[in-house]
């Protein structure tokens, strides 16, 4: 896994309108976090897929307007095709199958970001960022700082290694407080990452129905 939680470029505008569910569209955009190796993501509206081979990177996308305010989420996904169970702690051997991630700013500084690039963004001390984990070796519920950016992003793990077929159903604000303290912010962007790198396996996995509200 790289430095995924500074990675994420983000435009917001705030709005009172009800959230609701984010498209795989043609808005979602991969991020390299490597010159010569990444995954393979597809897009089809309601689902991703991904297939990752000794690889690592993410695909990322602006939220809407609606969902700035956002304090939970829910999905489905997949992994037909797994990593090894990792130690999530450990920078250079924190393989996972999927992480889907919920970037967030204070009030203040998404006004003032708005259209904001990745350089700009990751100048910003108070972005914060959780990332739900299917990984590792850890137990369901387990909240970790990221090894490479403590205090700024969090593993909060649901599954550990392994194949299969889940739902999930997320409150952002809860494990936001147990992750950095305080109140959850403005929801500006998503993410998901499959990482195979440093362990040189193979993901093939899949995200789908994912809504924010």
């Amino acid at each position: 896994m790289r430095i995924l939680s500074l990675a994420l470029p983000v435009v917001l505008a705030a709005s009172a309108a009800a959230a609701g569910p984010i498209s795989f569209g043609g808005n979602w955009n991969e991020q390299r976090l490597q010159l010569f190796n990444s995954n393979d993501y597809s897009f089809n509206g309601g689902s991703m897929s991904i297939a990752s081979d000794g690889g690592v990177s993410l695909a990322w996308a602006r939220t809407g307007r609606s969902d700035w305010g956002s304090t939970s989420a829910s999905w489905n996904w997949s992994v037909d095709q797994s990593v090894p169970a990792t130690d999530l702690r450990r920078k250079g051997g924190d393989d996972r199958n999927i992480s889907v991630y919920f970037v967030f700013l204070p009030e203040a500084d998404a006004a003032s970001m708005e259209g904001a690039n990745i350089r700009q963004l990751n100048s910003n001390p108070n972005v914060r960022i959780l990332q739900y984990v299917w990984g590792g070796n850890h137990s369901r519920g387990a909240i970790q700082q990221s090894p490479y950016a403590p205090g700024q992003g969090a593993n909060v793990i649901l599954r550990s290694a392994g194949t299969g077929s889940n739902s999930e159903s997320v409150n952002l604000a809860s494990d936001y407080a147990a992750a950095f303290g305080g109140s959850i912010g403005a929801l500006v962007g998503v993410a998901v990452s499959a990482d195979s790198d440093d362990t040189g396996s193979t993901i093939r996995a899949s995200v789908s129905n994912l809504a924010v509200r």
